[in-house]
């Protein structure tokens, strides 16, 4: 069996490879939005891994592997929670889809 290596540079080019309807490829770039912010917040307030782990009440290797971004089994929820235990609000905007 041959394994081909597929870079994607956007959810939008991930969703695209993995076959992903239009909703799952919207939950996906929510998600990998999110990650990021809390990788911004977490280099700003200058806390481990450990540390972040323990004030959401979840696993380094779990907060580690989200981070490098593997999202498998990871829920929105704990993601919002890791924002909030870094003093991060989030807000919603609704919009028409193009």
């Amino acid at each position: 069996m041959t394994v081909r290596k597929v870079i994607a540079r956007s959810s939008g080019e991930l969703a695209g490879i993995l076959g992903l309807s239009s909703a799952e490829h919207a939950a996906l770039r929510v998600q990998f939005e999110l990650v990021e912010e809390i990788g911004r917040e977490l280099k700003r307030v200058g806390l481990t891994h450990a540390a972040l782990a323990r004030l959401a009440q979840t696993s380094r290797l779990r907060v580690t592997a989200i981070l490098n971004g593997n999202l498998e089994g990871v829920s929105t929820d704990l993601l919002l929670r890791l924002l909030g235990v870094l003093g991060v609000r989030v807000e919603l905007k609704f919009g028409r889809a193009a």
